[in-house]
């Protein structure tokens, strides 16, 4: 069995704004004390929420820097490494190491994709190169491109790979890949509303969109599950259903991100080509987040 990063709930953290779209590092410095304060159990830097895709090279790494200097060993930091271009993932997953990162969550290519042999290469290549825990991501909806069990049992002998971070909202595929690699390879949610099925499959949490608002919650839905108490586990998992739906009502992290504002957070807007939800769907998130009293 290889060393678990995290288990319970890792928080996909969001990448706060300025008016003018430079990074506000004083916010994310203070979502970082509230998501520890909240008992948050890991810290993932520069993910799809965290607005990757539009960050340069230079922000991107500057932002994993500052989670890290700010959580201080506190909890992991997991930082968002991957590229559909293979050298680049190896060469941002290199800085991400030197910088601290505890481990890296490595999206599938995307865009010019691969086939399943491909994938095998890209993630023993950069594993072989980078020396350091990655987790891998499986989130075809975004990517085009998306693993078959038997390829992350392939790859699950590799000692630095170490997890699944499974975003292809298919249960049974989940169950069948814990069949193939046991203990071999963690796997979290990346849907907040499989949290209790995947880890009723063995599951070892989720890296979590909710846990930006309700950190405490996801967190204590988790360990309620590993304790035993499954019931309250699924109760956590079904009050908060109706907000996680609203938190995907439009492209994450849009709705999240609003939904830190109406908290009174301040994270400012994504930078385009995402735009602000509707007024019907603000005001419906708003309700969300009052029905669950964090407004």
């Amino acid at each position: 069995m290889k060393n678990t990063i995290f288990k319970g709930a890792g928080v996909a953290l969001v990448t706060p704004m300025n008016d003018d779209f430079t990074i506000n590092f004083d916010k994310l410095e203070e979502l970082v004390e509230f998501q520890i304060a909240g008992k948050t159990d890991a810290i993932i830097v520069c993910g799809t929420t965290g607005e990757a895709p539009t960050l340069s090279r230079a922000e991107h790494l500057e932002a994993v820097k500052r989670v890290i200097e700010v959580t201080n060993g506190r909890v992991p930091v997991i930082a968002g490494s991957g590229s559909n271009d293979t050298a680049f993932a190896v060469e941002t997953s290199k800085k991400a190491k030197e910088l601290g990162a505890d481990a890296l969550l490595c999206v599938t290519p995307y865009y010019n994709k691969t086939s399943q042999a491909g994938l095998i290469a890209h993630y023993t290549k950069l594993a072989n190169e980078v020396k350091a825990p990655i987790i891998l991501y499986n989130v075809p909806s975004r990517t085009g491109t998306a693993f078959q069990s038997k390829t992350y049992q392939a790859l699950a002998d590799n000692p630095y790979i170490v997890g699944i971070k499974e975003s292809n909202a298919k249960l049974g595929m989940m169950a069948e890949t814990i069949s193939l690699c046991g203990d071999k390879l963690d796997i979290y949610s990346g849907n907040d509303d499989e949290v209790v099925p995947c880890l009723s499959l063995g599951g070892s949490g989720v890296i979590s969109v909710l846990s930006n608002v309700a950190p405490t919650a996801v967190h204590d839905m988790c360990m309620s599950y590993f304790s035993g108490d499954v019931q309250t586990a699924r109760d956590i998992q079904i009050k908060y259903i109706s907000l996680i739906n609203a938190l995907f009502s439009d492209v994450n992290p849009i709705p999240v991100k609003e939904a830190l504002n109406i908290m009174g957070y301040n994270v400012g807007e994504c930078r385009l080509p995402l735009v602000r939800m509707s007024e019907s769907a603000r005001e419906n998130l708003k309700n969300q987040l009052s029905a669950v009293n964090l407004i």
